[in-house]
């Protein structure tokens, strides 16, 4: 995996230094710069794109939610704070994580690995072979074992995914857009509002396909061929 260029941008020396130490235990990050102000590191990010930025929320010259929100290209974000109120309004920005001081080395390494893991989802193509699939729900980020999906429901603005032995997953995404983020020989759309994991196919009769867990969904004539490839496998 390709090193993790990071920027840290905190109003307190302590915290960036203690960020400082963390970071250096990871040899997959590198720490690019550090900033004690908020102008400053935006500044410095316009110019030079970062693929991850810790961030303190409450500073006195902009919060780093207004930080994030100025940013064009925005990296991966774990956001810092001592108030815990924040937290909500920090993963609607899709903050990776948010972590309250003060941070100890377990919960900043959890963080980290939950954005290496991310860095290296984002660049994967989807016909790479792929196990996960990471969304937004309910102010956190989730990852999917695609291995627990069954099928994925269209809901207008919202996808609800429906996966084995847990309970669904509901993120703001359409269907054409996961559908770009999952392996297309494993999944297929048979009707305008669901997308199902072939392998959880179990019979097909009267233009519906019945599930192992026992739902049926319908599939329409757009997508008929479904069919005739579920036959073949």
């Amino acid at each position: 995996m390709p090193v993790i260029k990071c920027i840290a941008i905190d109003d307190e020396p302590p915290a960036l230094e203690l960020i400082k130490e963390y970071v250096s235990k990871f040899p997959a990050l590198q720490l690019v710069q550090t900033f004690d102000d908020a102008i400053s590191g935006s500044e410095f990010l316009r110019g030079n794109p970062a693929d991850l930025l810790f961030v303190d929320i409450n500073m006195p010259d902009i919060t780093g939610l207004d930080l994030v929100k100025s940013l064009q290209d925005k990296p991966m974000i774990i956001f810092t704070t001592a108030h815990r109120k924040f937290a909500a309004e920090g993963f609607e920005l899709d903050a990776v994580d948010y972590l309250l001081k003060p941070i100890s080395f377990d919960r900043f390494s959890k963080a980290v690995n939950k954005a290496m893991e991310y860095h290296e989802y984002r660049y994967r193509s989807r016909d790479e072979a792929l196990d996960n699939l990471f969304v937004y729900s309910e102010y956190r980020m989730v990852k999917i074992d695609l291995r627990q999906v069954e099928y994925i429901e269209s809901l207008e603005d919202y996808i609800r995914i429906h996966l084995t032995g847990a309970k669904p997953v509901l993120t703001l995404m359409t269907l054409k857009g996961v559908l770009e983020k999952i392996p297309a020989g494993k999944f297929k759309r048979i009707h305008r509002s669901y997308i199902v994991a072939t392998d959880k196919v179990s019979s097909i009769l009267n233009r519906k396909a019945k599930l192992q867990s026992g739902a049926e969904l319908p599939i329409s004539d757009s997508y008929a061929d479904f069919i005739n490839e579920w036959k073949k496998k």
